[in-house]
């Protein structure tokens, strides 16, 4: 038996890595992972939520570039780097948009940027801005380039959408998470019992079917209070219902064969049985349907978010990312909405083509 499942295994892994859409499919997701995974080191703006903002230089287009004055507000000496790794690293500093500059003695007199336009005359102390050092100024006075540009509020835009990958990988991991773990428990129930135990969950099921996905997340998170794990708890108790539908008929076909009779017939427990000879002969439809609930679950949560009961500001979510920039569509800079939008659709495809490439791989009607 080991060694049969072993060269199923095998063949069908032979079987995905021929098909090029789930192949595709896989090294997006394994990258979106990896830039989730490493988000604020790669991030050009690594502060929380990469939240700084400089209004002065909001909307704009893609490859913007701009030049600053870099003050030093404090000296960061706290948290660990597991923190900072997590979390982003506290601002200890901030930025002045700027034209121009000169030295003029001990002081640094600045023209801040106010527009394309318009510019403002500021001085600042040389010793104020380095601290007492001032042969660093050079390193106080910097230029950074927008690659995808900037928000409303003058934040980074790439920065945002490599941090808002780590929402959408999370609230589709736990809901799933969450929909396994109660569609195969109450599906398993389901099918091998039967009787009572089968109506009273089949009506449940088809009662919380019934109800519309949108309709039943909001109805949820409005219970629940907003919030980031709020939101995930809240697709996830919507999307149980498809899991347990399949396992129930999964389970339902297996409990007949001759093996399962056999097992019953030498006395081993109920949950023996479903444990360890049912559920391991049904996990490929299971992981398949599983694909297909992360990306819905991608899809709700940027739907939530667009309408203002998802994750909430400064967190980063790609749903937040198109709402908060969706006006500029019909005027000078529609990509500010069209990028996320079109992360959330190579994520969702990214998805749905393994789970398809899954499903032809596990097929043994396939050859």
């Amino acid at each position: 038996m080991a060694y049969s499942n072993y060269s199923f295994r095998r063949e069908a892994w032979k079987r995905l890595r021929k098909n090029k859409g789930a192949l595709f499919g896989l090294i997006v997701i394994l990258l979106a992972v990896l830039i989730a995974v490493f988000g604020y080191l790669i991030a050009p703006d690594n502060s929380p939520n990469a939240d700084l903002q400089t209004v002065e230089i909001q909307a704009k287009k893609p490859g913007y570039t701009q030049q600053f004055l870099k003050i030093t507000e404090r000296k960061y000496g706290g948290g660990s780097w597991f923190g900072r790794f997590l979390n982003g690293n506290p601002l200890q500093y901030k930025l002045i948009p700027i034209k121009g500059y000169r030295i003029k003695g001990d002081s640094l007199l600045i023209n801040k940027f106010i527009d394309d336009d318009t510019s403002v005359v500021h001085y600042y102390s040389i010793n104020s801005i380095t601290v007492n050092n001032p042969a660093s100024l050079p390193r106080h006075i910097i230029r950074k380039k927008y690659w995808l540009g900037t928000d409303k509020f003058g934040r980074d835009i790439l920065s945002r959408l490599i941090i808002g990958t780590r929402v959408s990988l999370a609230v589709g991991l736990i809901a799933v998470i969450i929909s396994l773990t109660l569609g195969i428990i109450l599906g398993s129930l389901a099918g091998y019992f039967r009787g009572w135990v089968d109506e009273v969950i089949m009506w449940l099921v088809n009662v919380t079917w019934s109800i519309p996905t949108l309709l039943l997340v909001f109805a949820i998170t409005m219970a629940m209070g907003k919030g980031f794990w709020q939101i995930f708890i809240a697709v996830g108790l919507t999307m149980w219902v498809s899991v347990a539908r399949l396992v129930r008929g999964q389970v339902m076909s297996i409990k007949e064969m001759e093996y399962i009779q056999a097992a019953r017939a030498l006395g081993l427990r109920n949950s023996r049985i479903i444990v360890r000879h049912i559920l391991p002969n049904i996990l490929g439809p299971v992981l398949v349907l599983a694909a297909g609930n992360f990306a819905t679950a991608i899809i709700v949560e940027a739907g939530l978010s667009f309408l203002g009961i998802g994750i909430q500001p400064p967190q980063p979510s790609w749903g937040l990312m198109i709402k908060e920039n969706y006006n500029f569509i019909i005027t000078h800079n529609p990509m500010l909405a069209l990028i996320p939008g079109f992360a959330i659709m190579l994520l969702v495809l990214a998805f749905n083509l393994l789970g398809n490439g899954l499903r032809d791989a596990m097929d043994v009607k396939s050859d």
